[in-house]
């Protein structure tokens, strides 16, 4: 994306676009990081003059680099089962209350500390460890280090003392080598030799990050957010973490913001059932298919989209069905059924985790912003509003490069002193629709149907 930053001015465009997915080779599911930097390199070149380079991309996943600086393997997929059975070894050597209160991070179990504990053997080999958009910012310039709201998405990074957890790491098994130094995101981490020299900065690299310093709240609105894609991030912006018995009961993480912020949230599996399904089915034409499905009664069947057995690749609808019987509900018959069925229960995972972070952290929520590609989905987005009883302001969809065009911006010169002159600015430029809660589904009701 090529972005443009200015006075009343915030813009972003497709320069490139390129497939991206796990790679099975043998038992194992990787990242084909090759290729990835390789379509990186050719976009950056498409754009043009540019005045800065910002990365961002998913969480947890990374490569690990030998002493002279070499790659020793391609980083795996956080799909990948290798970490099965790692969260209840490494909870007899640190107990989840101490985790939790140590780094603040929903219990997940691709987190990368339960990946590198389950490649125990490969460390010795290795001397850093490089999250995905850390990995590429060295490769464009050189520089090694980690920035801050990617690194405490790790459960490695000690959330109250904004550093690395060194003696939670050693107790696990991980050297704490591996841990390169932590930067703030706005820092020029140096000049990408292969393209002119341009800045390359640090922004919010984990990709929720850049989405919420585009979320177009005013800063008196008493506000959540869901940035909708492949996952829901689901939550509201604090000023420190929420680190309550309450707060580790849900399964909520609190993970660094832009400007010291902390992202209380809790992670739902998101539009990723959704996209397998489409794939199981070999259907592209979506628009047709969430037509079909807002003219199918709602609630009819909803399953708890956050169980486990949605994490992997694989048949959906199948997967929708069996958790149907297993709830003693009737499984969706048709394709509009069916996607009915997955839009309400994410919905339904909204509402949820909305409610449970309004309660735990004592905060009022009076409207949600919903950002991402889920924007696009007007299905999504009434249901959201229904499910949790307040108005969804939908937009923007590119909130995550947004979010990293505005850090850009504000690193290189532009004046954006905070978070609130960068949201006026998206609220100025980017088209934002509004929906209301039409009450008309019994949303308390489905939720104790699965819930109890």
């Amino acid at each position: 994306m090529a972005g443009t930053a200015g006075p009343s001015t915030l813009t972003v465009e497709e320069v490139r676009r390129f497939p991206n997915g796990g790679v099975r080779a043998g038992p194992a599911l990787y990242w084909d990081i090759l290729g990835l930097y390789r379509e990186t390199l050719a976009g950056i070149r498409e754009a043009g003059r540019l005045d800065g380079v910002g990365i961002d991309s998913w969480a947890v996943d990374y490569g690990l680099l030998d002493d002279r600086g070499a790659l020793l393997g391609n980083p795996v997929c956080y799909r990948d089962p290798r970490t099965d059975g790692v969260p209840a070894s490494v909870s007899a050597l640190v107990p989840d209350r101490e985790l939790y209160d140590v780094t603040g991070l929903q219990q997940l179990p691709f987190n990368t500390l339960y990946q590198l504990v389950s490649e125990a053997g490969r460390l010795d080999a290795a001397s850093t460890m490089l999250l995905i958009p850390d990995l590429l910012n060295y490769w464009l310039t050189g520089s090694i280090g980690a920035e801050r709201t990617n690194a405490s998405t790790t459960q490695l990074y000690d959330v109250r003392a904004r550093t690395w957890a060194d003696s939670l790491a050693s107790r696990v098994g991980i050297p704490p080598r591996l841990l390169p130094p932590l930067r703030d995101p706005g820092t020029v981490v140096g000049p990408a030799d292969e393209l002119s020299g341009i800045p390359v900065v640090a922004v919010g690299s984990h990709d929720t990050a850049s989405a919420v310093v585009a979320v177009p709240a005013s800063p008196t609105a008493n506000f959540a957010y869901i940035s909708a894609g492949t996952w829901s991030l689901a939550g509201l912006e604090l000023p420190a973490p929420e680190l309550s018995d309450e707060a580790l009961a849900a399964n909520f993480t609190n993970e660094g913001g832009v400007d010291g912020t902390i992202r209380f949230l809790r992670n739902v599996m998101g539009l990723w059932v959704l996209s397998e399904t489409l794939r199981t089915w070999s259907t592209p034409d979506l628009p047709a298919l969430l037509r079909a499905a807002a003219a199918s009664p709602a609630l009819a069947a909803v399953v708890d989209i956050d169980a486990p057995a949605f994490l992997p690749p694989g048949d959906m609808p199948s997967r929708l069905s069996a958790a149907c019987v297993a709830t003693g509900q009737r499984p969706p018959s048709g394709r509009a059924a069916v996607v009915r069925c997955i839009v309400d229960s994410l919905a339904l995972a909204h509402r949820r985790a909305i409610h449970a972070a309004a309660r735990i952290s004592g905060r009022s929520v009076d409207v949600i912003h919903l950002v991402g590609g889920g924007a696009r989905n007007e299905l999504l987005c009434q249901s959201t509003a229904d499910a949790c009883g307040v108005p969804v302001l939908a937009g923007p969809v590119e909130a995550a490069a947004l979010g990293n065009v505005l850090v850009q911006a504000r690193a290189l010169g532009e004046d954006l002193p905070d978070l609130a002159a960068m949201r006026a600015l998206v609220r100025e430029t980017q088209e934002i629709r509004r929906y209301e809660p039409s009450g008309t589904a019994d949303w308390a009701a489905a939720e104790a149907r699965l819930f109890g």
